[in-house]
């Protein structure tokens, strides 16, 4: 099959029209942290990776609306099960003016399979690349991958000449690690960097060599992260911001009923969760005890059926929020609405369960929780606090900015938690990636976000099959067998999807809210 070089439409005309006019002006936006580094190969985290999706490129672009569209390749074609013929774009110049070639997909896909790469799923099926000139390259693949394609898109290339020069094909695992990669940019993608201060500001601008016509009408782009959010809406009301997010879910009223600001709001597909250290012979937070209560089903079903989504939903989400029972939410390859339910709330089940498990007063343990990544994180978690305690459970809350709290409950630190809170957004909008990423360890890029390190033998065999095959009725059948087992075995505590909630302000012509909830500034107009 041969891709068509699709064009978006009568969005994109708009964009492309409004690229050429001469009153660009500046693009001031805010969320509540800041990134964790510029090197495209670790810290796989959301608004980290939208802001490297300015600054590199993959082969192919996922668009706002999630189509895909040609990017540093301007063709592809299947010319047998598990071979890809690529047309590379020529004449494309890196930031720094050195030329893109073959050579710099070859020496990316050396450097995203290294050690310390979290983003080695996204290259996990690909056997090798074959160079058939500067411009053309062969994927070949382990299996036939139906997923290809859309991984693409999260595999950035690099200049092999750069990262030869500066001695920068290496990595070191971490938050805002001081490696050379990590502190500075040399992709082909529409944006440079001018200034990066971390946890101050990052300022863009576009690349006057992009080979592409830019969608958007700006000349510099600033980003600031703002922690607070009471700070983060007084600065859009007073127009020292364009945009912000996300909204308080109490101030959607105030911004929606105040002139020039608007708030727009959309569904979100990342699902939020929280998961049990079920690796551990002994709990980290019952030294010495010999124990983890988590490696019995009926502890994590307890804990489960003693939280209350509803109130959840209600009281901290304000009914901006969906319960879910599945690890992916509507919108995701894969998705089975019919098993979507959850286990019930029940505090009077729970406290059976831990008695029939041996806990019937309950046991010590820490809740990590991010306060400055997720809508309300920290409010869930202090919500959940009580209701375990009701059965309980000794909980403590430990709630940090993201980059500490990712490092913590990371491989970084070697999954140093019992019990934490997490979010995920399948990067290729299909079930397999939470399967190979969340709910299994074993295999080339698998497991890099099961904190919890849960696992069971025939998850593992399915997220295998899975991966190649190409028979839609067949794999969606083992897709279902894989979320029952995970469901059964209560691999982690499924909570909701969160809706998307964006603060606008009236120097902003038009954006697009993308339904991963961050912002690419190929989509953003201004008056």
């Amino acid at each position: 099959m041969r891709s068509k070089n699709i064009v978006i439409g009568a969005v994109a005309a708009a964009f492309i029209a409004a690229g050429t006019a001469a009153d660009a002006k500046t693009f001031r936006y805010s969320t509540s942290g800041d990134i964790l580094g510029l090197d495209p190969f670790i810290n796989n985290e959301g608004p980290t990776n939208t802001m490297k999706s300015n600054l590199y490129e993959g082969l192919i672009h996922r668009a706002w609306d999630l189509s895909l569209h040609p990017a540093l390749a301007t063709d592809w074609e299947q010319t047998s099960p598990t071979t890809w013929r690529f047309n590379l774009r020529k004449d494309v110049k890196f930031h720094n003016g050195n030329d893109f070639t073959a050579d710099d997909v070859l020496i990316s896909l050396d450097r995203i399979r290294l050690p310390a790469s979290n983003m080695t799923f996204v290259v996990s099926s690909i056997d090798r690349i074959e160079k058939i000139d500067d411009h053309t390259i062969d994927i070949v693949t382990q299996y036939p991958d139906p997923t290809l394609l859309l991984n693409l898109p999260n595999f950035w290339i690099m200049d092999k000449e750069w990262l030869e020069a500066n001695d920068a094909f290496g990595l070191e695992e971490g938050a805002v690690v001081k490696t050379f990669a990590n502190l500075n940019v040399n992709g082909t993608g529409p944006f440079m960097i001018e200034e990066w201060v971390p946890d101050t500001r990052t300022v863009l601008v576009p690349n006057p060599n992009w080979w592409g016509t830019p969608w958007h009408n700006l000349t510099r782009a600033v980003f600031t992260p703002i922690g607070n959010a009471a700070t983060r809406v007084a600065a859009l009301l007073s127009g020292e911001i364009d945009l912000m997010y996300p909204v308080p879910l109490q101030d959607v009223p105030r911004l929606e009923s105040t002139a020039g600001v608007q708030a727009l709001q959309g569904p979100e597909l990342r699902t939020i969760f929280l998961g049990f250290d079920q690796h551990r012979d002994e709990l980290l937070d019952m030294p010495g005890t010999g124990k983890n209560p988590f490696k019995d089903v009926r502890v994590r079903k307890a804990f489960y059926q003693a939280i209350d989504i509803n109130a959840i939903k209600r009281v901290v989400m304000r009914n901006a929020a969906t319960p879910t029972g599945l690890m992916i939410a509507p919108g995701i390859n894969g998705f089975q609405p019919d098993m979507n339910d959850r286990f019930p709330h029940d505090p009077e089940a729970a406290k059976a369960l831990l008695a029939e498990a041996g806990y019937p007063d309950g046991f010590p343990v820490t809740l990590d929780c991010p306060n400055d990544r997720y809508v309300n994180d920290e409010a869930i978690c202090l919500a959940v606090v009580p209701m375990l305690k009701r059965v309980g459970i000794d909980v403590k809350l430990n709630a940090q900015t993201k980059s500490l709290h990712f490092q913590k409950i990371g491989r970084a630190e070697q999954w140093n938690t019992s019990f934490f809170m997490l979010g995920w957004t399948p990067g290729s909008y299909d079930a397999h990636n939470p399967l190979q990423q969340l709910m299994t360890l074993d295999g080339e890029g698998q497991g890099t976000w099961n904190c919890g390190r849960f696992t069971h033998p025939r998850m593992e065999e399915l997220t295998d099959l899975i991966a190649g095959e190409t028979d839609v009725q067949k794999r969606t059948a083992m897709i279902r067998e894989a979320f029952q087992i995970h469901k059964d075995e209560v691999g982690h505590i499924t909570l909701h999807q969160q809706a998307l909630a964006w603060g606008i302000g009236s120097n902003v012509k038009e954006v697009k809210q993308r339904p991963h909830n961050d912002v690419d500034l190929r989509y953003v107009m201004m008056n």
